[in-house]
């Protein structure tokens, strides 16, 4: 879709404001910008407009208006500005930075603990071999009634197997069309690479085995995901102090229940390779009980073929911009730190230039 100038000054307006305040915004709250110079009526047809294009939501009566998914990805991918950190903010991450001496594993669970600590969300450290496993063959045996036996063969000569009970009937013919269609679309696929386009894909061309496809790709997905180090979670009882969960006691339950190291392991096989920094806005998340939350994650090089991810998981409502500066200073200092000659205080130069106009 293609907004106006206008309609794109007001979708970014509405979304700085409901950061700060968690209230649905209404015209008078844009008009009273200093750089807006249009009426509060010109202002509500607009936002009538954009509600109509799905990126805004009225969730009351009222006039108020807050963002959709679809409006906070069009921001965080078009609208959002550079956020430059204050001196103080500055100050904090760099003391929050003096973790060199301390043992690797060590460091991530502090590293998670310190995002938390400056982001005020969730927050995970995690690190990643670049060059990890990837599949090699897949067979799928017939164990006996209502059984099979999957058999992958990983990279470096690694054999993995289980036995899986079948959710529905199937024939020797249907087992050797899904390893056909598994050989032919998962083999030396990253993780990363595995993605939901592909999964629906492979299902769409396993026929009566289709029902079996969820179940052969959780046991991949963990068996590639063993290349990966411990998942450092920590901060998950800091949403509460965000507003959309103060007085809603069974949502919060249900993203505490589905946050957990198991469900972060899986982010980096859903989101996209390319770029140090990742989104996933509302339902784009992996379950269905985070579709009110969003995942901002960035990753670092670690050296010695191992890449770092720090990020943080909290209201579609947050301050995107921020969060990434904040997250972007954290990954390029612990990159850093993680280099031989490494100098963990140095401040990164387009984050020194904010820091001058800051004084």
């Amino acid at each position: 879709m293609e907004l106006t100038d206008r309609q794109k000054q007001i979708l970014r307006a509405i979304v700085d404001i409901y950061v700060s305040t968690a209230e649905p915004v209404g015209s008078k709250a844009i008009a009273a910008l200093p750089d807006v110079n249009f009426s509060s009526a010109t202002i509500r047809n607009e936002m009538a407009d954009l509600t109509q294009m799905g990126l805004l939501e009225q969730p009351h009566t009222s006039a108020g208006r807050v963002p959709s998914p679809a409006g906070y990805r069009l921001y965080i991918d078009e609208l959002m500005q550079d956020y430059r950190l204050s001196l103080d903010e500055t100050k904090s991450l760099n003391e929050a930075l003096e973790l060199k001496s301390q043992e690797f594993d060590q460091m991530m669970s502090q590293v998670g603990k310190l995002v938390s600590k400056m982001t005020d969300l969730p927050a995970y450290a995690m690190a990643t071999r670049q060059s990890g496993a990837v599949a090699k063959h897949f067979d799928l045996i017939m164990a006996g009634p209502g059984s099979i036996i999957l058999v992958l063969m990983l990279s470096g000569d690694v054999v993995k197997n289980k036995l899986i009970k079948l959710p529905v009937s199937v024939t020797e013919a249907d087992l050797k069309l899904l390893a056909a269609v598994l050989n032919a679309s998962l083999t030396d696929l990253p993780a990363q690479q595995i993605t939901g386009e592909v999964l629906e894909k492979i299902s769409r061309s396993a026929g009566a085995a289709s029902p079996l496809v969820p179940l052969v790709m959780d046991f991949t997905l963990e068996c590639l995901r063993q290349q990966h180090g411990d998942v450092h979670l920590t901060g998950q009882m800091r949403l509460l102090g965000q507003p959309e969960y103060r007085d809603a006691a069974e949502k919060a339950q249900e993203v505490f229940e589905t946050l957990d190291e198991e469900m972060i392991s899986k982010l980096p096989a859903v989101l996209p390779k390319d770029g140090p920094v990742q989104f996933l806005v509302g339902p784009e998340n992996v379950a269905r009980e985070l579709k009110d939350t969003s995942v901002v994650m960035m990753r670092f090089d670690i050296g010695e073929g191992m890449q770092g991810t720090i990020g943080v998981v909290g209201p579609t409502r947050m301050d995107y911009a921020k969060i990434t500066a904040k997250l972007g200073y954290f990954a390029e200092n612990l990159g850093r730190m993680f280099q031989k000659g490494g100098t963990p205080s140095a401040m990164p130069p387009a984050l020194t230039e904010g820091m001058k106009n800051e004084e």
